[in-house]
């Protein structure tokens, strides 16, 4: 049974509430968290420059880089210090507050500004968050129209096919913006192939990795849950979502998990199978605040970046691709070789802003974030090449990396991919 295509993005945003209705009484532990942790992060900025300062003119520092001595170190040990009070303090108040605060019951509507937010604050410091016990930190689930999937009312509705899509977004979205100008490509497939979409909604400041072992596990559960026999399973992901996607694969197959034995169809949209210059540019920013003792400190502002940022820079897929190695530093790709699921029919579909294919432009002029040569997993060593089938690749010119949503072009290309043989 084919499912209703969901709401144009204008009309959905007409019965949008306004944005300060949509915050959460957690949320206020989660922003106050954030300040406090701002607080003591500027400190010690400031205790950073203020000691350059100092070691300039010839005076120690405290037993730690960047740290004073005397006087002037415990002053900053002391705004530290209250610092942490104030926010146990205040997450203790808040906490028995929330529930004065709360409505009656949950709130129905999807809150559309509010899920962007967070997932742009998760995808820039959501390893952070995680680490912290943020209210703020997402956890991985699937969702249906901006909602948590609800198995048996599914069921009961008769909307649960056995062609199951799963769709995967990427860096610093959530599973709402799959909906881009007016059209969703889980909603398409399943109005001319019979799909059922759902959408998984994940912290993508997190490890690739490790977000990868969690889908694996909870599409394991899914199929296991599914209201009817599971035929055939497709995952669709865009971006970071291919690496995501990728690593589950890779750890399902270790793990002998069923759900994969059902994957008919990968399908990429504009992955960085190779990773992205602009977190490569990120890490010069590392290096070039970290050549003079007065712009040192502030290397700590640029580190803020999440674990799921810097696993772009090369293309992380496995546990084994970061463990040991300092982030922030830099390194040569030492990636081990991960190729693509055996059995399953993987395709490609890559973005680039020229106006037609050339040496320069496949390797120099992607879709604005991702190398041609990147998103059809090309590489200079043999044996990292993902070897996509010419058949089961396709490039979109003059399209930039978020048109892959919405274009018509690749829905077609889509549907012409997942066709029934």
């Amino acid at each position: 049974m084919s499912t209703p295509p969901r709401p144009r993005a204008d009309a959905a945003n007409a019965a949008k509430p306004h944005p300060l209705r949509q915050l959460r009484a957690s949320d206020l532990r989660g922003v106050a968290r954030l300040a406090t942790q701002a607080t003591t992060g500027i400190s010690r900025v400031a205790e950073g420059v203020h000691q350059s300062v100092l070691g300039t003119l010839g005076l120690p520092g405290g037993p730690q880089p960047g740290q004073a001595r005397g006087l002037t170190g415990l002053v900053y040990q002391s705004i530290r210090g209250v610092t942490r009070l104030v926010d146990a303090g205040l997450q203790a108040g808040l906490a028995r507050l929330e529930p004065f605060f709360e409505p009656d019951a949950p709130p129905t509507a999807v809150q559309w500004e509010r899920e962007a937010v967070l997932a742009a604050l998760n995808g820039v410091m959501g390893d952070r968050l995680q680490r912290d016990d943020n209210p703020l930190c997402t956890r991985m689930g699937f969702y249906r129209d901006g909602l948590p999937l609800d198995l048996p009312a599914l069921a009961a509705s008769g909307g649960a096919t056995g062609k199951l899509l799963v769709l995967v977004h990427g860096l610093c979205m959530n599973d709402l913006q799959w909906l881009h100008q007016g059209h969703d490509h889980g909603a398409h497939l399943a109005q001319t192939l019979g799909y059922t979409p759902v959408y998984l909604r994940y912290n993508t400041g997190l490890h690739t990795s490790a977000n990868g072992a969690e889908l694996a596990v909870q599409l394991e559960s899914l199929v296991a849950a599914w209201p009817v026999p599971v035929k055939e399973v497709a995952v669709l992901a865009h971006s970071m979502g291919g690496l995501v996607a990728r690593s589950a694969c890779h750890q399902a197959a270790a793990a002998g998990q069923g759900w994969l034995s059902l994957l008919r169809h990968l399908v990429f949209l504009g992955t960085p199978h190779h990773g992205a210059p602009l977190e490569r540019a990120g890490h010069w920013v590392d290096t070039l605040l970290g050549s003079t003792p007065y712009s040192r400190p502030f290397a700590r502002l640029a580190q803020l970046r999440s674990a799921g940022i810097t696993d772009l820079r090369h293309g992380h897929v496995l546990e084994a691709d970061w463990q040991g190695r300092d982030r922030f530093l830099r390194h040569p790709d030492r990636r081990i070789p991960v190729p693509l699921p055996e059995g399953v029919a993987c395709h490609a579909v890559a973005a680039t802003l020229a106006a037609r294919r050339s040496p320069a432009a496949e390797r120099l002029v992607g879709d604005g974030l991702v190398p041609l040569h990147s998103a059809l997993g090309i590489h200079d060593d043999a044996k990292r090449t993902l070897g996509f089938a010419k058949s089961r690749q396709a490039v979109f010119h003059r399209m930039g990396h978020l048109a892959l949503l919405g274009d018509a072009g690749v829905a077609q290309q889509l549907e012409q991919w997942l066709q029934p043989v």
